[in-house]
This record gives C-alpha cells, structure tokens and sequence, in this order.
C-alpha cells in the first residue's frame, strides 16, 4: 500500500498569486490534513519597491524588491499552513510588452522544456494527486501565467504523471459583481473603453462551464490575511479595500476546470479530491 499523503500542488507566477486564485484551496486542504506544495515561478521583482517605487522609476531595486517578496511570500503560506514551499526564482517578467518580457533570465523568455524539467522534478519529488494552475492564457494575459501553465502541461507530460488537474477560472457571474464591487470601493475606478470592456468581458467562463466549486468561505480570514502578508504590493492589491468581510463574501468560493483526470468523479464537483477518498 502506498502511505504517500493525499497531496496538492498549486504551480503559480509570483507572490502573492497563491493567496489571490488558491488561497481559500490551500488553508482548507492543509485544515483537512492534505499535504499542499506551492512553486512559485519567479522572483516578483518587477513589483511594487518601498514606498510604491514602480519598476523603471529611479529607486526601483528588483534585487531588494525579490528579497521583500520573498519573506512577504513566506508569511503567506505560513499562514495558509502550505506545507511546502518552492521557488524557481526566474526573474519576474514583468506585464506583457514591457521591456523586461526578454531580459535574460526573465520566466517569459525561458525555454519551455528548461522549466518544465525543474518542475518535472518536483513532480517526482511530492507525487501529487491534485496540481492546479492557470489556462492557456494566464487567466487575463499575463506573459508569466502563460509561461507557468506551459512549464505545467509539459512538465505533466515529461513524467507521465496523471493527477487531477485544474485551471484556475472565474464564473462570469462573479466577473460582474466584482465588477460592481470596484464601483464600490474605488473611487478612482473609471469605466473601462469598449476595447477594454470587450478584453474584460473575455476573462473567466460561463457559469455552466466550470467543473468545479470549492466553497472555502471559512477559510475568508486566512486566505484576507495572506494577501495582507504581501503588504508592499497592497496598491495593487484591489482585494484589500473591501475588508475581510466583504472579500468573503466575493470570494468565498474558488472555482476550477478540470482538465485531467483518471477518477471519473461526477462533475460540477466541489472538491478538488473527488474520486480520490
């Protein structure tokens, strides 16, 4: 018999992505005695520095700015409970067009089968039964989502490894109420031209489409307070305005399709462990 822990792997960008799309699944998981592995891709350097400094301005340290992501990193999941921790730590790429997409060393301009080589090996390591990461498109574009996923898919197929496997999502109903949840609590939140409306418009699925729901509202107060960990990014962080109770509220349930699996479990399910326990 093999006495491996049940064990989730969550494969993301940068700090404080695991909080955002996965926090909810880790605290929960981690409560329920399930062994949670986080790889975090890149370094986060090309985020906020002290003060707000932004990436280009004069000030903007990337080395100092990756070693405050990185503790800020660690906080969080010693407060999601994650069981392990790993970091690649490719430099941040930075949004897409900018300058940084193709520094050397950068995530976005690592070959594919180089990243998946060093995630094969964790795949090995851990064994897990449940891996989640983004789409094809990095939820919403972004160069290191995209990369993440890639390295994800071929790093799968490097070992042959068959675990459930899930893409974070939205429901496109949930895109409306935090649509009107900015309205809310930005004040500076100007409606978005027809372009970016149409761009928006395309994040997320159908409702109907999603396979899977996990309801982590009792776990709203870890996954608020990881995402506060991250304390020098909290001007990007829209989420933090609205109170733990409000967030919860918004973002109680996390959501997921499914696109591996040897279970046969039933679908919509709400658990990321279905046919495996």
């Amino acid at each position: 018999m093999n006495d491996r822990p049940l064990t989730l792997m969550a494969v993301h960008a940068h700090p404080d992505d695991e909080a955002t799309g996965t926090g909810g699944v880790l605290a929960r998981y981690a409560a329920e005695g399930i062994r949670t592995v986080l790889v975090t891709c890149t370094d986060g350097s090309c985020g906020d520095g002290p003060g707000g400094v932004k990436p280009d301005d004069l000030g903007h340290d990337p080395a100092a700015v990756a070693l405050m992501r990185r503790q800020e990193l660690e906080a969080s999941c010693n407060i999601l409970k994650v069981s392990h921790l790993e970091t690649l730590d490719y430099a941040d790429s930075g949004m897409m067009g900018w300058r940084t997409n193709d520094a050397p060393g950068s995530f976005w301009r690592t070959p594919v089968e180089e990243g998946a080589a060093r995630l094969a090996e964790l795949l090995r390591r851990y064994q897990p039964d449940v891996v989640v990461t983004y789409d094809e498109n990095g939820f919403y574009g972004h160069p290191d989502h995209i990369q993440a996923n890639r390295i994800t898919m071929t790093a799968l197929a490097m070992t042959m490894s068959t675990p459930k496997v899930y893409w974070t999502t939205a429901p496109r109903s949930m895109m409306q109420r935090f649509g009107e949840a900015m309205r809310e609590f930005g004040a500076d939140w100007q409606e978005p031209d027809p372009a970016e409306a149409a761009a928006l418009a395309e994040i997320g699925l159908p409702d109907e489409e999603i396979t899977t729901w996990v309801d982590t509202t009792a776990f709203g107060g870890q996954k608020f307070d990881a995402l506060a960990a991250h304390a020098s990014q909290g001007e990007n962080i829209f989420f933090l305005k609205m109170g733990q109770k409000r967030f919860t509220e918004l973002m109680g349930v996390e959501t997921f399709v499914r696109v591996q699996d040897t279970t046969g479990a039933a679908v919509p399910e709400n658990d990321l462990f279905a046919g495996l326990r």
